[in-house]
Formats: structure tokens, sequence, C-alpha cells
């Protein structure tokens, strides 16, 4: 196997860190080689609290995954969320010197360095600054201003902001593990890349991925990402109610959770009894089904409420904002009994769950169709995805050089160029300098601008 048709994502998560390897097939779909998967030990609500553990973690998990494979992994895609994510709708433009010049991606990659200028609070720094519409000399609602002309071009961004600190503890982590960080990405975007299809994003969806520590909603609408949030409790908060309210140990709460537990406190009886075992040779704990799935309920209900909040500040009230497609649930929270149900109960919303299985060929295992690894198998879609622009950027540049030659070439064997006016000769070259600039200036896309920028900042020193 050529290792450069592979890539690796390296989901960092509160409850465990996974560490997935993928190609595409011969059918373009993904066939996983090698999963990796470790508790997380040193991570609380997204956000490294113990950087030695994490390291830790991450090792095994990827160590796991290159015994499965039988290939070293030297570079990783690493989702970022937590509980320090934020976001914000900001509004820019810029006035460009010759309006009658076709606009290229250098002016729409001076917008966006605008965007980064901005002074965020102390010790924010800017994740992503993903363009919704832009506006040209007035004109609203342009999706793709390429090619386009006009002196002023304006742009609505929604912009992903978090914690400096929080960051670069990623990534010193990732790099104290002996890897090297190939591409970043926002694990609701991430997650929504495996489980959503472009007709749902156009017609307009909520992802909801319920984690161990987080809950992360991403909003999109005519294909583009609107509003992105963070709720700082997921699935652990469930399990320490149980914790609590049943007196018993995590562990048990966790299973009970996991093997009995329900969203819905009318599906139990109240004479539905399971026993569990007591420490040390203390007699067995009877628990009522009842009462646990009503813990259960009350948390799974704030959490919803959360949600819809998020929902209702995007503003899905109005017409132009509707989201035909409801929500689409994942996570290792979306395997809860009935919580599809209680979803559409609180919100009033179509919901279905989301599961990775339509990207991955039919020869992959059952297990990785499961909700809980929806950001893994995004961030590998999303590394394969960053390997073919590249290599699409590469021809590109290769048959740019290959087409300098030949016409240096030419000019050298045609004797008749020599006789042509000084005044031609320096218009064509410069004419032809202005192309070569052009084209140069188009290379890069604005996702690699700004992915070589985010990479340079993690790898700086505090």
């Amino acid at each position: 196997m050529n290792p450069g048709e592979i890539a690796v994502g390296l989901d960092i998560g509160t409850t465990k860190i996974v560490a997935m390897i993928g190609r595409k097939n011969e059918f373009g779909k993904l066939e996983i080689v090698g999963i990796g998967k470790a508790r997380s030990l040193g991570v609380q609500r997204g956000v490294v609290t113990n950087i030695v553990k994490t390291i830790e973690s991450i090792k095994e998990a990827v160590e796991e995954a290159e015994a499965q494979s039988g290939l070293d992994v030297a570079s990783v895609v690493v989702g970022i969320a937590g509980q320090h994510i934020r976001s914000t709708q900001h509004s820019d433009y810029i006035n460009r010197a010759n309006p009658d010049a076709v606009i290229e991606d250098q002016d729409l990659q001076e917008l966006i360095d605008n965007v980064h200028n901005l002074v965020m609070l102390p010790g924010e720094e800017i994740i992503h600054v993903l363009p919704q519409e832009y506006k040209i000399d007035g004109q609203a609602d342009i999706r793709e201003p390429k090619g386009m002309y006009g002196s002023r071009l304006e742009a609505n961004f929604h912009i992903v902001v978090g914690q400096i600190s929080s960051i670069k503890n990623i990534g010193r982590c990732v790099r104290s593990s002996e890897l090297e960080i190939s591409d970043i990405t926002l694990e609701p975007l991430a997650s929504a890349e495996a489980v959503l299809s472009q007709e749902e994003k156009e017609a307009g969806v909520v992802l909801v991925d319920i984690g161990g520590g987080t809950t992360d909603v991403a909003i999109f609408k005519d294909g583009i990402i609107r509003h992105t949030a963070v709720i700082p409790f997921g699935g652990n908060v469930i399990t320490e109610d149980i914790k609590e309210g049943c007196s018993i140990i995590e562990k048990q709460a966790e299973l009970l959770k996991i093997k009995f537990g329900s969203a819905w406190p009318g599906e139990n009886k109240e004479n539905e009894i399971v026993s569990i075992p007591g420490l040390r040779g203390r007699e067995p704990k009877e628990i009522s089904m009842k009462m646990l799935s009503k813990i259960i309920n009350a948390r799974v209900v704030e959490i919803i409420e959360q949600v819809y909040l998020e929902i209702k500040n995007y503003g899905y009230t109005e017409n132009k904002k509707k989201l035909i497609a409801g929500i689409v649930l994942t996570g290792g929270g979306a395997q809860l009994k009935h919580i599809k149900q209680l979803v559409e109960f609180v919100t009033g919303m179509d919901t279905r769950i989301g599961y990775p299985n339509e990207h991955l060929a039919s020869t992959s295992n059952d297990d990785l169709s499961s909700p809980i690894y929806a950001t893994a198998v995004g961030l590998v879609l999303k590394g394969l995805e960053g390997q073919s622009r590249r290599a699409a950027l590469r021809e590109e540049e290769e048959e740019l050089i290959n087409k300098e030659t030949t016409a240096e070439n030419s000019e050298i064997e045609d004797p008749e160029l020599e006789n042509q006016s000084s005044e031609n000769a320096d218009e064509s070259s410069e004419q032809e300098q202005a192309s070569k600039e052009k084209k140069k200036g188009r290379s890069p896309s604005v996702f690699e601008n700004w992915a070589a920028k985010f990479r340079n900042f993690l790898n700086e020193d505090l």
C-alpha cells in the first residue's frame, strides 16, 4: 500500500481517544485499515487537563492502529472541540484597486486575512473563518464570486474562536507523541462530513454530536455552515447523575446507562428492578428501572433544551432559515434508547440517528458504523480530501512549469522572435508575468492558506 493514499484521523475526546487509518477503495468508499482506541484520562470537557496522560493515551491508540494496519503513522488530522470553543458572525469588505480585473483567490484571501486580524478577547485565537454569502458592489446572495467583476467585495463570515492555551496543549500532545499535524478541523464539521448528506445541508439541518464531555452543534442551510456551538456537558453528566442518584460507583453507573438506560421514563414499570453487585462482599443493591430512566430523562431534556436554544438563536423560525431536514443525532450519546423520540417530543422537529456507514466500504466491520466513530471517520475523510486537493495543486504547478519550459524552448528555437520590437517583447513579458502571478495566486486554496497558518500557530512556543 502506498502511504500517500492513506489518511489518519485522531479524535481526542473526553472519554476516549481514537486513531483511525483509512483509504479510498476503487469504488470511492472509505476502507478502514486500522483503528486504535484508548481511554482518555487527561481530557475534561474537550480540554486537555493532563498532558502526560493524554500523550500516553494518544500513543496507545496510534500503536494499536499501526499494529492492525502494518503501517507507521507519521501525520494525523486532528479534531478540535471543547468547552472553550465559541462562534460569532462578522461582515467585512475590501475595495479592489482594479474593478475591471476578474476576482481571484487572492482577493478572497485578502478579505479573509482582514477577518483574521480582528481583535479577539484576551487569550483567544481564531480557529475557522468560514465564508457564507458574498456581495459585490451591492449585489447580494452571491455564492461563488470568483470570475466576477467589481470594486467592492463584501462577505458574511462565521468565525470559530478558541482559547490559545487549550489549542496549543492539543498541539503539544500530538507533537510529543512523535506525530505531525497535517490538518486541523472543528470536530462538528468532521462529524457532519461523516453523517450528513449534501441534500440535508441544502435543505437545512442541525447536527447534534453528543460526546462524553460536550455536546457539539452545527447548523447547515443552503449547503453552508450557519451556526456552531459547544454545550459544556454530555454523556458523562448523565453517568454522574446515575452515580449520585443510585449511590453506586462510576463504572457501575456507566454500565447501567449503556445496558438498561432509556431517555423515555414512561416505558418502564414500577416493579422492574435491576440488581447491582455489592462492593467487597456487601449486599447487592436493587435499582428501579423507572427511577433510572427518570434520572436519565431529566439530564437529557436539559441537553436537548440547550440544543434547542442554539437552534432558536440561529433564528430557524424565519422562512428563509427553515430547517427542513430537522435534527441528526450522532456521537456516543445518540445510542441512548428512545433519545430520538424524546428529541422529537421536546423540539417538534424530525430527528434521525446519524451513522457514518454511508461512506464506509461494505467490507468494513459493523462496529465502525456506530455513531461513536462519526468524528473519527469524518477526520479521515477530511484528510483524504486534503490529500486530493494538494495532489491537484501539484499537478497544476507541474503543468504550469511544463508550459513555461515549452514556451522558453520555442523562443530559443525560433529566430524570428529576435526581430520583434523591444516594446512588444516588454509587453509580452509583462502579460506573461501577470499570467504567472495569477496562476500562482490561484494555486493555494483559502483552506490551504488557513491550514498552513494554523499549523504554524500550533508549532509556535507560548
